[in-house]
């Protein structure tokens, strides 16, 4: 048994024949009688008292102490007293990935967590809180995409205070926790129509984003990031190398997402918009820093930035040039005076490369290939996400039993 129990209540003394004699303290009857000490891994002694009558029990949980120690899953009683909000303030100091998901991750816990769970300390998190917490989410009407998202930071700072010894679980991730689940949409791509239609809708100095986003699958931010000297006309690649970011009001020069850069192929009706837009409107210069407000400054010549010879800020240009575009190509209605308007995440830029993922598949593309062309890390990634648009099987026989007799036709003539 790790350390030992004190009993507060008596004390040994030496009586007058010189051998050990029990005597009542001073605290006799009043208080909490024993005392469970031990040596906590920091070396520090840390305790708990017990009532009279209860040494058993006192002498059980010492027990227990002993073997969290010996197996490593000793959690300290007193770390558990920090908030979560305080706790996940300094979790989130300490963490070093992309600056705009910092950002974003605080923005979420003070708006989404805080004000529910943000006072709880962290030890005295059941079960049920996050389950209660889970439910307010689903309440508050937000997207089940980002419903996960807010879970999954959460989950996070619960899985860091465990790792820390402050927690002995995540509350999170028990069995009766489920985190919020997706809404069983599949991705409808555009038709061809719908993408000339929003296309025509933009300002002439702007329309070719949309060909470089269905003809070339880049995200937003590697549209507004692409150089001319990226764009190789003769050998029909362009190379994504860079992207346009916001952290938090700052728009920034970053690597792609996932700091994966790639070659994408530059087809012939891409290539042409391309050089129709630059004689129109030349490249220009633009200075951004690298990935953090405070970065160096790197420059590049772009081929699309704003009226004010800026690089194009997101925000602006969803909403006053792709949701104008937008209504004049009939996919959301008309905003009324002094109304926002209507949600369209699903019609947002990124519906470009939906679009584009739908072509490539439809021609028999490879998934493996579309992924290396989207720039995602993982291919089942991709195949999860547009696996319902994969030819099917009959479609397959029909065509190439078509094929078949169309050649056997053709030789015979």
């Amino acid at each position: 048994m790790a350390g030992h129990i004190q009993d507060r209540w008596y004390k040994t003394t030496k009586g007058p024949n010189g051998k050990p004699l029990k005597v009542k303290t001073e605290r006799y009857g009043t208080g909490m009688r024993y005392r469970a000490r031990y040596v906590a891994p920091d070396g520090t002694e840390r305790s708990k008292s017990f009532p009279d009558k209860q040494k058993r029990l006192a002498e059980t949980w010492l027990t227990q102490i002993a073997a969290d120690l010996a197996r490593g899953q000793y959690v300290d009683p007193t770390a558990g007293k920090v908030t979560f909000r305080e706790f996940a303030t300094q979790w989130l100091a300490s963490q070093t990935t992309d600056p705009s998901t910092i950002i974003n991750m605080e923005l979420r816990f003070r708006l989404h967590a805080f004000p529910y769970i943000g006072s709880r300390s962290m030890s005295a998190f059941q079960p049920g809180h996050i389950r209660a917490w889970a439910r307010a989410l689903k309440d508050s009407g937000m997207a089940a995409s980002y419903q996960r998202t807010v879970f999954a930071n959460v989950s996070a700072v619960f899985g860091a205070a465990v790792d820390d010894g402050i927690i002995a679980r995540n509350p999170c991730r028990v069995g009766s926790v489920r985190a919020p689940k997706l809404d069983p949409r599949k991705i409808k791509p555009w038709t061809r129509d719908r993408v000339l239609a929003v296309r025509a809708g933009l300002p002439d100095a702007y329309a070719t984003t949309v060909d470089v986003g269905a003809g070339c699958g880049l995200r937003q931010g590697e549209i507004f990031g692409l150089a001319v000297d990226e764009v190789d006309f003769v050998g029909g690649v362009v190379h994504v190398v860079r992207q346009v970011k916001l952290v938090g009001a700052q728009m920034v020069f970053a690597p792609p997402k996932g700091a994966k850069l790639r070659d994408v192929p530059l087809p012939d009706v891409v290539s042409d918009a391309l050089s129709a837009h630059i004689t129109r409107r030349p490249p220009l210069e633009v200075t951004l820093p690298w990935k953090t407000p405070d970065g160096p400054p790197v420059t590049a010549t772009l081929l699309f930035y704003s009226r004010e010879r800026k690089a194009l800020n997101r925000n602006y240009f969803n909403m006053y040039l792709w949701k104008p575009a937008l209504v004049s190509a009939g996919v959301i209605p008309e905003r009324s005076a002094g109304e926002r308007f209507r949600p369209s995440r699903e019609h947002g830029m990124h519906a470009l490369r939906h679009y584009y993922a739908s072509v490539l598949l439809d021609a028999g593309e490879s998934v493996k290939a579309l992924a290396e062309y989207l720039g995602h890390a993982d291919p089942g990634f991709t195949l999860r996400t547009y696996t319902h648009l994969l030819p099917n099987s009959q479609d397959r026989a029909r065509k190439a039993i078509d094929q078949a007799f169309q050649q056997r036709q053709d030789d015979a003539a």
